[in-house]
């Protein structure tokens, strides 16, 4: 389901065709004087600059795209497929752009002040609302140009950092078109090749979006557009308002999908991500919120760790495809992403740009989201580490400013996974970004053992089972009661000490009791900081929150997906319940043991560097004491 959709007809874009054609292949121009010289550098496409500047004067200029593309091949007099591709998504960009000004038209009663203008002249009142939204309608159509060649130019290479500003006039729609066909051509005109061109193109379609967004407020009447969800189908394009996202075109997930039943062991991180795909289709599309946010206990970032082949990479299958199936049945729209080490880029700056791609096409708010940092401890570095590369630096404060920044707003219909080996390898900022610590050890008993090996066998063979109750111990509500049993004391020998010293001298009765405990951690482990009592409380909410939303409501939209947005509050509501202090003891622990557990990691990693490096020392000076008996150490 979209929620106000509209859809643009391809018979509505052909209208516009004739106007887009000549756009692309000649026009005038009035622009402000350009203190670049008309000469070019002798064997490059750059031009000399002007000392004296020029600006205040208006001259005019001759703009015809296909020849300057043409230009870029100079000994070739057809278009390359790259250049050919530019030229018919830009005239696709400015017919589309025209479609969608017709549509804001009526949307807003332009089209009618334009046929009463056209018989009498407007005046007063009629004329200055004319104007205004006139002018709001050559924002749309560039706004709208913009916007396809940024969903639809796929830029490679290094990132074009020295594009020129636009220049744009807002009198008519195509005005406002000429004068980005303009700039265009100028980047065009700058390009040495085709990879350049694309990623000249792409850069100033980025660069136009920054300005009009930041010149939005002076233009009235765009109200009406901020709530419009268009989608051209046949392109894969969409815009949503003035949101930009997503920034390439929609293709079909292919992924081998898990069941729950297919995952032996990792009971609290299997309960934990069933919940966590229920939640997001709670995400109501009108009020662009999910009641989850509201109530508290919806988990935005998490952070799964374990040993290899534990299970982490089967996890995320299964999360994956249990939203898959979900917003099959609502008919919404799923966008799975994963950032890994593909995207860590040579180029400065560009490793950045990946990053918050990526952010942005999970957070989109007209679909469901679920991205994943895989070996997250290989993608995201370290800020004290100098042997990490500057993309590694840049992701990592891409990824802390997103996840929980001054401008982070969580609107539930999304979460981000970050999934590692080596947790401890992580910069702790923003592993205390993760709103949630899942201990991903894989199979731990004789039983899990005996059921997965059962599981993966297959039936291709007659050995009996044996004295066991296959899968028993996989039930999940008793396996999850289990193990949260199990963090009602403390796992590691840190913690276990602190906590022995606790209840040595005190009770766990009260909130002071708890703000106590809380303390005595912080005095042992200096990284739990207030950002960890978040996270600890949002997990204990979560706890409350702790309610198995039934099945049925899962069956057909109309049970619970489709609800307006109170109904489905309401009905989440009615199944919370209070938290207890033995919850409380248990995610304090939980989240507790996983820093402890990450710094003795970390400290048994030095500590075995610091041995084998003493013992290369001792073979070294056994070897040089040799080397001197031979008399071979001055040869």
């Amino acid at each position: 389901m979209d929620t106000g959709l509209t859809t643009i007809d391809e018979k509505d874009i052909k209208k516009h065709l004739a106007t887009a054609q000549s756009l692309v292949t000649k026009l005038i121009l009035m622009e402000a004087a350009s203190n670049k010289s008309k000469t070019e550098i002798a064997g490059t496409k750059r031009r000399f600059v002007q000392t004296v500047s020029s600006s205040g004067t208006r001259s005019t200029r001759e703009v015809e795209f296909i020849k300057t593309l043409a230009a870029i091949n100079a000994e070739d007099n057809l278009l390359s497929p790259i250049q050919h591709g530019i030229l018919f998504k830009t005239r696709r960009a400015l017919a589309v752009a025209l479609a969608v000004a017709d549509e804001y038209a009526k949307q807003t009663g332009l089209d009618a002040l334009r046929t009463k203008n056209a018989s009498s002249a407007l005046e007063g009142d009629e004329a200055e609302r004319y104007r205004g939204l006139l002018e709001a309608s050559s924002y749309v159509s560039a706004f709208t140009a913009s916007a396809y060649l940024h969903q639809m130019v796929e830029a490679s290479g290094e990132p074009a950092n020295d594009v020129g500003e636009p220049e744009f006039n807002f009198d008519t729609p195509q005005d406002a078109l000429k004068t980005f066909v303009g700039g265009l051509d100028a980047e065009a005109d700058q390009s040495a090749d085709d990879t350049v061109l694309q990623s000249r193109i792409r850069a100033f379609a980025d660069q136009a979006l920054e300005e009009l967004l930041a010149r939005k407020s002076r233009f009235a009447g765009l109200g009406s557009f901020e709530e419009t969800h268009l989608r051209l189908d046949s392109d894969g394009f969409e815009l949503n308002g003035f949101d930009v996202a997503p920034g390439k075109k929609t293709k079909p997930l292919v992924m081998t999908f898990k069941k729950p039943n297919e995952i032996i062991g990792n009971h609290i991180a299997k309960y934990q991500a069933m919940k966590l795909s229920k939640m997001l289709m709670a995400y109501d599309f009108d009020r662009q919120l999910n009641p989850f946010v509201d109530l508290g206990g919806f988990l935005f970032t998490f952070i799964g760790d374990g040993a290899p082949g534990t299970g982490k990479t089967i996890l995320i299958q299964m999360i994956a495809g249990l939203i898959n199936d979900y917003c099959q049945m609502a008919g919404y729209g799923f966008t799975y992403e994963n950032f890994g080490v593909d995207q860590i880029s040579s180029y400065q700056g560009k490793s950045g740009q990946n990053c918050k791609q990526f952010i942005t096409n999970v957070l989109n708010t007209r679909t469901i989201g679920f991205g994943t940092v895989d070996d997250i401890d290989q993608v995201a570095a370290k800020r004290s580490d100098d042997r990490a590369s500057a993309g590694q630096q840049e992701v990592t404060a891409v990824l802390m400013e997103s996840f929980a920044g001054a401008t982070t707003v969580v609107r539930g219909n999304c979460s981000f996974g970050m999934f590692s080996n080596y947790p401890e390898n992580v910069d702790d900022a923003l592993r205390q970004r993760a709103g949630a610590r899942w201990l991903v050890d894989g199979p731990q008993t004789r039983d899990d053992y005996i059921d997965i090996f059962v599981l993966l066998a297959g039936k291709n063979h007659d050995i009996p089972l044996g004295d066991h109750d296959l899968f028993d111990a996989q039930v999940i509500e008793r396996a999850v009661s289990a193990a949260y049993e199990g963090h009602s004391k403390p796992q590691e020998e840190g913690l276990l000490k602190v906590y022995e010293k606790f209840f040595k001298e005190n009770k766990f009765k009260n909130m002071a009791d708890v703000g106590t405990y809380l303390h005595l951690i912080k005095k042992a482990e200096p990284r739990f900081t207030g950002r960890a009592i978040k996270n600890i409380t949002d997990a204990i909410k979560m706890r409350a929150m702790d309610i198995e939303l039934p099945d049925e409501w899962f069956e057909k939209p109309e049970n619970f997906c489709h609800k307006a947005y109170d109904d489905k509050k309401e009905m989440i509501a009615e199944l919370r319940g209070p938290f207890t202090l033995a919850m409380v003891m248990q995610e304090i622990n939980r989240y507790a043991d996983s820093e402890f557990r990450y710094t003795d990691k970390s400290d048994n990693a030095a500590v075995a560097e610091i041995i084998r490096r003493e013992r290369q020392r001792e073979k070294a000076v056994d070897r040089i004491s040799q080397m001197k008996d031979d008399g071979t150490w001055g040869a």
